[in-house]
């Protein structure tokens, strides 16, 4: 890249799945002191256009078979220079064809390349490392900027006794995208240690992943909730020998049966985490005090499925009406999070005043917190069903109706309704060969709620629609039925 011309601050953007090449520009471009994109492969072609010319990327990095999603946009991205496709040899039938940028191979440029004799980066703490964009919802993403200080004291924090303990013991598998905000921090953090990594390749399959935690010895793999979902319906099917002592979940809650599904049938512990791309992303981690380990069984997991207690280095609060909240784990609030490895701003983005406020980040995320200091997200601001003027916490009943031993997926969105303002409506997968009524599902939830906090139908799905980072798209599911309860001709 040095010889290409990256200089101090330039933008070099990855478009790649997990893998040893993405690696080694995970490392080799923030050493040259340029600023690692992540591009998020799984985004509309639009996205990719707005966040690769508003980051204003001079080199793409790219695996040879995402070069196709550069095909519709490649003439509208004037600041990109060069080309580099990851892979042996350059194919010139599969490259894109833009007199404007030149293109290489990635191995063929190692191979010309020089050693670079006693390199010493001598870089500012606070100088960018990397960036990453959130996958928006609405409106276009928006960028966050991450310092070399902000990442090293992230990835100090990963290997600390009471969060994920990477060592050099240890075999990690990120089944989490590369591209999904730098792995949730694992390759830095496990590459520093001195563990082994394990990087799964393009779209793993749930009995790819299997397979490669068995042969592997993978002792410390991390994903979303629908990855594990996934690992154990293949497990269920088939036992298989793992040497995993924890399996990390987050990006969206878990549900208590999937954890206790892994400790109890697989014998694998389950850690939830919670976080954000603004907050590289750990922030609370989900582990049993030692002083609450005489509660029963049921009260420690009701404690480990909620999002954990605060990362030692942060500041939270929660804030609701301009005022804090109590920490009494019955009070709601907006949590809100401050610290050198959290976001204070988007990247050249006016949507920065909504988000941040004297360098606190607002997270848009309703929650409790116990006076132990346990975080239970109830919600998002925006998912939180308002029925009446009352809150209803589609997170709840998401996760009793997960309970059920005969469903494999749940969500729950609120829906306009001409008295309620809102009512929720439950969207249920069902079980491999399995069958469900809806009045199970109701009886399910009438043993632990209120009769107004019940949803007024339940719709069963062949799957749940996902967002490209495995997170339920709940806003497809809202627009799609949002005149289900006031359809006269329903």
């Amino acid at each position: 890249m040095k010889t290409l011309g990256v200089k101090r601050g330039d933008r070099v953007a990855t478009l790649a799945w997990n893998n040893y090449r993405h690696l080694e520009a995970y490392f080799a471009i923030p050493l040259l002191g340029a600023v690692l994109h992540t591009v998020n492969l799984r985004l509309s072609s639009e996205h990719l256009r707005y966040i690769i010319n508003h980051a204003e990327d001079r080199i793409l990095l790219v695996d040879e078979e995402l070069l196709p999603l550069l095909d519709p946009i490649w003439d509208n991205l004037p600041t990109v220079q060069h080309l580099i496709i990851l892979g042996e040899h350059l194919n010139l039938a599969k490259s894109p064809k833009n007199p404007m940028t030149s293109v290489s191979a990635y191995e063929d440029l190692l191979a010309q390349a020089s050693p670079m004799v006693d390199y010493d980066p001598d870089l500012p703490e606070d100088s960018l490392l990397g960036m990453c964009y959130t996958s928006a919802t609405t409106g276009n993403p928006k960028g966050v900027v991450y310092s070399h200080r902000g990442i090293a004291l992230h990835s100090l924090a990963m290997g600390l006794a009471n969060t994920s303990a990477i060592a050099e013991n240890d075999t990690v598998m990120p089944v989490v995208p590369m591209f999904h905000v730098n792995a949730w921090g694992i390759p830095f953090s496990a590459i520093w240690f001195g563990a082994n990594i394990v990087l799964p390749g393009p779209a793993p399959t749930p009995e790819d992943l299997v397979r490669l935690m068995s042969e592997e010895q993978v002792s410390v793999a991390a994903g979303v909730p629908t990855v594990w979902l996934g690992v154990a319906k293949v497990l269920e099917k088939a036992a298989t020998p793992l040497s995993l002592r924890m399996v990390l979940c987050g990006g969206s809650a878990a549900p208590p049966a999937l954890i206790r599904t892994f400790e109890k049938t697989f014998k694998v512990p389950l850690a939830h985490a919670y976080g954000m791309t603004e907050t590289s992303p750990l922030a609370t981690f989900s582990r049993l005090k030692s002083t609450l380990s005489g509660l029963t069984e049921d009260d420690q997991l009701a404690i480990r499925s909620t999002q954990g207690i605060l990362v030692p280095g942060l500041s939270m609060r929660l804030r609701r009406d301009n005022e804090d909240v109590p920490w009494d784990g019955k009070s709601m609030g907006e949590l809100w999070f401050k610290g050198p490895w959290v976001a204070d701003e988007y990247y050249h983005d006016p949507r920065t005043e909504d988000s941040f406020e004297d360098g606190w980040l607002k997270t848009g995320d309703v929650a409790t917190i116990s006076p132990e200091g346990y975080v239970r997200l109830v919600d998002r601001t925006k998912d939180l069903v308002k029925s009446g003027g009352e809150w209803i916490s589609s997170v709840d009943l998401e996760n009793t109706i997960m309970a059920h031993p005969d469903v494999f997926e749940a969500a729950v969105v609120g829906v306009p309704h001409p008295k309620w303002d809102e009512r929720p409506l439950a969207f249920v997968v069902p079980k491999e060969n399995r069958q469900i009524r809806k009045e199970d599902i109701i009886a399910l939830l009438s043993a632990d709620f209120p009769k107004w906090w019940l949803p007024d139908d339940v719709i069963f799905l062949q799957e749940i629609p996902k967002t490209s980072v495995g997170k339920f798209m709940k806003r497809a599911l809202r627009v799609q039925y949002q005149e289900y309860l006031t359809d006269p001709q329903r």
